[in-house]
């Protein structure tokens, strides 16, 4: 199976785990002046890619798809369990777990595979979402790198839509920041595919407090 194709459908916005309602606190950031322009809203996820929650993102990826293809389940186990402690405030967690349980649906009822039901095996609780996309990229046989790559794009261009959304750049801007960011998420993509979960932490002290902020801001439109 060609590595594209499945992860084109499952990382489309068309693919029903609702990434549409989420802004990961760029709407706080928004509010509160952090976010005004397109150099503003390049820094901000820039930072989010080396240093902040897409790159936690990609090792737990990493790890979790080794774990399915070494058939490790306490590896496996420990990458679900870390992936939920590392959401730092209520909408983090709702975020991710929200699309992590939304896809598994979707997944075993469209694309099954024996992955996904040893993950519900193993672990009975929520799936975050970059554990889920994981587990089902290395059930379906599909390569880590391309897959690696393929979530952080997705990442990326559903913040770049939340923020034209917002009103934070127009749609132009919004498609030369992404495309801008490519060679960042090329790299941070490589670096994950080697890295262990020893290797999580981050720096995006702004971005944590923004996800805060957001529970209680008072007029809203996104989830988080």
């Amino acid at each position: 199976m060609a590595a594209h194709l499945p992860l084109m459908v499952w990382l489309s916005p068309s693919f029903p785990v609702g990434a549409f309602a989420y802004s990961h606190g760029l709407e706080w950031a928004f509010e509160s002046g952090d976010l005004h322009d397109a150099a503003t809203l390049r820094d901000w996820l820039d930072a989010l890619v080396s240093r902040g929650s897409l790159r936690n993102d990609l090792v737990l990826f990493a790890c979790a798809a080794r774990a399915i293809e070494t058939r490790d389940d306490a590896a496996l186990t420990e990458a679900a369990e870390l992936a939920l402690a590392l959401a730092n405030s209520a909408e983090r967690r709702l975020e991710t777990v929200t699309q992590g349980n939304a896809f598994v649906s979707a997944l075993r009822a469209a694309w099954p595979c024996a992955a996904i039901e040893r993950l519900k095996a193993v672990w009975d609780a929520d799936v975050a979402y970059p554990v889920a996309v994981a587990v089902a990229s290395a059930g379906h046989g599909l390569p880590l790198p391309a897959a690696l790559e393929a979530y952080g794009l997705a990442f990326v261009a559903n913040l770049v839509s939340a923020s034209v959304r917002l009103g934070i750049v127009g749609q132009t801007d919004g498609q030369k920041i992404t495309a801008g960011l490519v060679p960042a998420l090329q790299e941070a993509a490589d670096a994950a595919g080697s890295v262990t979960l020893d290797d999580l932490g981050g720096c995006t002290l702004r971005s944590d407090i923004a996800s805060l902020r957001h529970e209680t801001q008072y007029s809203r439109l996104f989830r988080s």
